[in-house]
């Protein structure tokens, strides 16, 4: 299970990259927002590891070159926006047939089905925008956004505001969190710091489920295999 444990491990993705580190986090980015193939690949965490090693003396107490801090803030929500806007596509063009497949080692329908409930319980708007700080529904939200007929227009802007917040409040609290850790102990922390920080994310989807609980309101009952909700989301939030 090692190799499993790696491919979670942001600082391990980090140094396989060297030099083309920085490169390598805007392509990883792209692929975990737009590929369904991509919802194994570390998101949150290895943009906050981004953000600490862009720090020039982090960085080099790791044995890996800085990354370009620049050109993460400017390059990743691109990637992140570009990314999901590719998902919401495939969704609209291809339907259901973009999940029809068994399940394997790498896809399971549970994935789709927990992204459909999401939409549902948030409503389109919130869904996109808190699903970013989800880890695998961030994937398999877009392509369900587009099958459930959310227009591209109104997904565009729900993805630009979900995206920018995802991403440089996490870049931004890891080159901040870079600049004030010893680099000579950097190793002991990063990987409970990243994660302690995934966890702290999560507060503000348990926080609207607490409210929708509240509330008193009650999803629909699934119909047969699929849970279907209206698919007119234009005019809605």
């Amino acid at each position: 299970m090692d190799w499993l444990w790696n491919l979670l491990d942001p600082t391990w993705w980090l140094t396989i990259l060297g030099a083309f580190a920085t490169i390598g986090v805007l392509a990883i980015i792209f692929a975990e927002t737009g590929l369904l193939l991509g919802f194994f690949l570390p998101g949150d965490s290895l943009l906050v590891a981004a953000g600490i090693f862009s720090s020039a003396s982090v960085a080099g107490g790791m044995g890996i070159e800085p990354l370009s801090f620049p050109v993460l803030l400017i390059g990743t929500p691109l990637c992140a926006i570009g990314g999901a806007q590719l998902g919401h596509f495939l969704g609209a063009r291809f339907g259901r047939r973009l999940f029809d497949k068994p399940d394997s080692r790498l896809f399971k329908r549970e994935h789709v089905v927990r992204a459909e409930e999401f939409f549902e319980k948030f409503g389109p708007a919130k869904a996109v925008i808190l699903a970013r700080f989800v880890p695998i529904v961030r994937t398999f939200m877009n392509p369900v956004a587009g099958v459930l007929e959310m227009t591209p227009k109104r997904f565009l802007l729900w993805n630009v505001v979900g995206g920018l917040v995802w991403v440089e409040s996490l870049l931004l609290l890891g080159h901040f969190l870079g600049g004030q850790v010893d680099p000579k102990q950097i190793d002991r922390y990063i990987l409970p710091g990243v994660f302690l920080i995934v966890l702290i994310s999560l507060i503000p989807i348990f926080v609207e489920a607490i409210k929708h609980r509240r509330s008193g309101k009650r999803l629909p009952e699934p119909n047969g295999k699929h849970h279907r909700v209206p698919t007119n989301w234009d005019g809605q939030s």
